[in-house]
């Protein structure tokens, strides 16, 4: 099992794509190459284009004598610089990180300022429009607890059910940056960028905080906010609820 952290700035996503570099490629060709086998990983969290991690799951399968505490320096020294194994370990064959229960937590970043900071471009959103934490955290408070989040998901979802636990919503200040931190047993496809989305529309004013317990009743997508930039978002950390991932 690999912790994965990665600047996703440069890469089509987290799943192997016909069109373009992905994380998950990335990972198969160094793994093949450190092994000499075919190696296919699985990934816990399939991330979209643009979208970094500092501490996505991947497994894979193999036959090699490297112990698995070693994996992580082995191909360290392969991967590009924007991709990092911060940690490994041997798990049994069994174990899939897609199937056991378990707690991601998202991280996004809004840079609120009178002009954009170059340096911020890649890791934030940006924008001149005073917010209001309060309101925000106010319009947060409704998604917390298990609802059909249909509203909040891409149309383009596969999903068998939209009904997904959010465990945490909290809104909080990091110097010139407004951070939205969102933990859940697991989410829809672009989840969180729709929260996102509408909540700036409820500290822009937009949106009153009220009005959000109505869009998750509405279970249609045209009545949440837009689906905010990938830049901003971080999937942050991962939490097994098994004994597996965390031994």
């Amino acid at each position: 099992m690999l912790t994965v952290a990665y600047d996703g700035t440069h890469y089509r996503g987290w799943q192997l794509q016909p069109n373009g570099e992905t994380i998950e490629s990335v990972l198969n060709r160094c793994l093949q190459e450190l092994t000499g086998e075919e190696i296919l990983v699985i990934g816990a969290s399939r991330t979209d284009a643009g979208v970094h991690a500092r501490g996505n799951i991947a497994v894979f399968d193999t036959a090699s004598r490297i112990p698995g505490d070693k994996f992580s320096y082995a191909l360290n020294q392969r991967l590009p610089e924007d991709i990092r194994i911060c940690g490994s370990k041997e798990v049994s064959p069994e174990f899939h990180p897609r199937r056991c229960k378990s707690r991601k937590t998202y991280e996004y970043r809004i840079y609120c300022a009178p002009f954009p900071m170059p340096t911020k471009r890649l890791y934030s959103y940006f924008t001149y429009i005073p917010l209001d934490i309060d309101l925000m955290s106010q319009g947060a408070e409704y998604l917390v607890g298990e609802h059909d989040f249909k509203s909040f998901c891409s149309v383009q979802t596969q999903a068998l059910t939209t009904v997904r636990q959010v465990d945490a919503v909290q809104i909080d200040t990091d110097g010139d940056e407004i951070v939205l931190r969102v933990s859940g047993r697991g989410f829809l496809y672009n989840m969180v960028r729709i929260i996102a989305g509408t909540l700036l529309e409820v500290g822009r004013g937009h949106i009153a905080p009220e009005k959000v317990k109505e869009i998750l009743a509405a279970r249609d997508r045209q009545a949440a906010g837009p689906t905010a930039p990938a830049c901003g978002l971080t999937l942050v950390g991962y939490e097994f609820l098994t004994e597996e991932g965390n031994d």
